[in-house]
């Protein structure tokens, strides 16, 4: 009887073992389609649940409870999974209409943030409401990804095919109503992943197609150096908890580029595998998690001696990652 019942969970292929740790770890699995709950202490795989098709950004709800995961399809897709990190169950997808090809994800303010790259466009859903209350044009090429600001009033996206940077900010608009002012900063060719410095004054972004890293000036929103740093075919980029380096990811080169943020200089470039999407910083420990996608695993990487300590398991083809904290 245990056989017939252990069988029956394997054949599903969602088996729960755990329950979920405050703080867990999450890794998407673009082939498998499913989302990983994994144990940052253990590195074990707690549970995986189904994520929607062409899983490529996650983001968890700042309660720690819910996660939300962008079906991207390059915008044959529209949905945005939610997914019961506590039941560990997928929950429903988000039909976003016209909003096609939803990519980068934030949550602030109690909201989901996305990009609709097919639609040029970002938007905010409020999962109380299950609504989408807010939508905002770019006029940009391939708005990609976006980072939120904690009191709502600052957005940025990085936009590939334009390589540009966009930074929508609030302003007060007619009879009190909340508007938005886009200043628009070119960059490199393929400008994709992008950080912001723990300090709040730069913006780095790594440019795919030129292979060069643009440092832009928070403040002033302008560049104010281009490195020439050799990461074509860039992915991710990240920096260091405590602002000191930042790490870029290629998708098809075998190394992780790590760069000191006050010199400019190249450190390192640590080998991963065949190439590597997500970069996620663990805020407690000197530790990096990057996403292999073409060798099916995450690496660990030790951000004292810069050298690969583990590898996680988590599903084929991983990319976005996130953290969630209880609370």
């Amino acid at each position: 009887m245990k056989a017939l019942v252990l069988g029956t969970l394997l054949v599903s292929g969602f088996l729960r073992a755990e329950s979920t740790p405050p703080k867990a770890l999450l890794i998407l699995s673009k082939s498998d389609k499913t989302l990983a709950i994994v144990d940052p202490a253990s590195l074990k795989v707690l549970a995986r649940m189904p994520s929607g098709p062409d899983p490529h950004e996650v983001v968890a709800s700042t309660d720690g409870r819910l996660a939300f995961v962008s079906n991207y399809g390059g915008g044959a897709y529209n949905t945005i999974t939610v997914i019961d990190l506590v039941e560990q169950k997928t929950l429903r997808a988000v039909d976003l209409g016209a909003l096609r090809g939803p990519h980068g994800l934030d949550f602030a303010g109690g909201k989901v943030w996305f990009t609709a790259e097919a639609a040029k466009a970002i938007g905010s859903y409020d999962p109380a409401t299950q609504k989408i209350d807010w939508v905002l044009g770019t006029g940009q090429n391939r708005t990609h990804m976006i980072v939120v600001s904690e009191d709502l009033k600052r957005l940025i996206t990085s936009n590939v095919s334009s390589a540009t940077m966009t930074f929508i900010e609030q302003t007060a608009g007619r009879g009190g109503q909340r508007d938005w002012n886009e200043t628009v900063v070119p960059v490199g060719r393929g400008a994709e992943g992008f950080d912001l410095s723990p300090d709040g004054k730069e913006l780095w972004a790594a440019n795919a197609q030129d292979g060069t890293i643009s440092i832009l000036d928070l403040a002033g929103k302008k560049v104010v150096q281009t490195l020439a740093a050799d990461v074509t075919s860039a992915n991710r980029l990240k920096f260091t908890p405590d602002g000191k380096r930042v790490l870029v990811s290629t998708l098809n080169g075998p190394n992780v580029s790590v760069f000191d943020s006050a010199t400019r200089a190249p450190v390192k470039r640590v080998k991963v595998g065949r190439g590597a999407a997500g970069i996620q910083m663990n805020p407690d420990s000197p530790i990096a998690y990057v996403a292999c996608t073409p060798d099916d695993y995450v690496v660990l990487i030790d951000l004292k001696s810069l050298e690969v300590t583990g590898h996680i398991d988590a599903g084929k083809q991983p990319d976005g990652m996130a953290w969630a904290v209880r609370r």
